[in-house]
């Protein structure tokens, strides 16, 4: 079990926690005051979630399939017709090359999904970075953008780092507070806050949006939310 208050792993005959020193029967009791928003939640269990990714790894391997199909059908159609004098069998082998490049890109989605793990870890450092995109928008017309990038740096329990990082978007980055503990869980590649008191809004694990705290299920996905 965790502890209720500082999100350590416990032994469950442990009377105080190691780390905060807070005894374990207060805890509980305090959880339970906290109407539910404390602790990670068991909810990741339900079928919902499994289905979810289920989905998603049958969407993009069809997408993938598409686009691949599309591009070798592209690059053969330009090549007879010898656009930017291209011609087959060469332009044939260029969209099979990229028509594979697609398909090896879900795969490695794919299998990224099934080969993650669900692990603990610590909100570590918070940053704003100021940075330049560039634009292209034909006819020579270049254009530099200057934007912020929000970045939330989480230490698993093991001490690898992770961030987590968003573009003109400060949701996520007030969102997590530093010291907080969190659960990255296998196969959504998402987080979960363990203490949600005091917040009014939760990020559905599954699809990502940001929902009411007061709601059981995400309105876009109907996932349940994680609370």
């Amino acid at each position: 079990m965790y502890c209720s208050n500082c999100g350590t792993q416990i032994s469950e005959s442990a009377r105080f926690c190691p780390a905060c020193g807070s005894e374990i029967s207060q805890l509980h009791e305090s959880a339970l005051q906290s109407a539910g928003l404390r602790g990670f939640s068991p909810r990741i269990d339900d079928p919902a979630f499994a289905k979810y990714v289920k989905n998603s790894n049958r969407w993009a391997a069809l997408f993938s399939i598409f686009l691949a199909v599309a591009a070798v059908v592209g690059f053969y159609i330009a090549g007879e017709m010898g656009l930017e004098d291209m011609s087959n069998p060469q332009s044939l082998y260029i969209g099979f090359g990229i028509g594979g490049m697609f398909l090896v890109i879900a795969m490695f989605q794919i299998l990224g999904r099934k080969r993650g793990k669900t692990w603990d870890g610590t909100v570590e450092d918070k940053k704003i970075k100021k940075k330049t995109r560039r634009h292209n928008y034909g006819d020579d017309n270049v254009q530099d953008e200057d934007y912020l990038e929000y970045s939330v740096v989480i230490r698993s329990d093991r001490g690898k780092r992770y961030t987590v990082k968003s573009q003109d978007s400060d949701v996520l980055y007030n969102y997590y507070q530093i010291g907080d503990r969190v659960r990255h869980h296998a196969g959504l590649n998402s987080y979960e806050k363990y203490d949600k008191t005091g917040d009014r809004f939760i990020p559905c694990n599954a699809c990502g949006t940001l929902c009411d705290i007061n709601e059981d299920v995400c309105f876009r996905c109907k996932c349940p939310l994680l609370k």
